[in-house]
């Protein structure tokens, strides 16, 4: 099952993981001035916020990882006929 945790000293508040993420997950704690986690199961591991994060404060676990097909050259010299 996927975990997500927010590292609280390493958080600066900055909200940028409520900002990009996608559904909601996160919500900002007035009384620590730190980003929360409230909804992880609607979470889709898209790893946005875990990027953005500027004091990686942000980490995944048991999440899996897609492979970005497009991205591989070779990949797509073989697919373009299909394409």
């Amino acid at each position: 099952m996927l975990e997500m945790v927010i590292h609280e000293k390493a958080c600066r508040g900055c909200k940028l993981c409520l900002d990009v993420c996608p559904t909601d997950c996160f919500s900002f704690s007035d009384e620590t001035q730190k980003a929360v986690v409230t909804a992880l199961g609607n979470c889709i591991a898209c790893l946005s916020c875990d990027y953005i994060c500027p004091s990686g404060a942000i980490t995944h676990t048991n999440h899996h990882e897609v492979k970005n097909f497009y991205r591989n050259i070779h990949f797509s010299q073989r697919m373009e006929k299909f394409l």
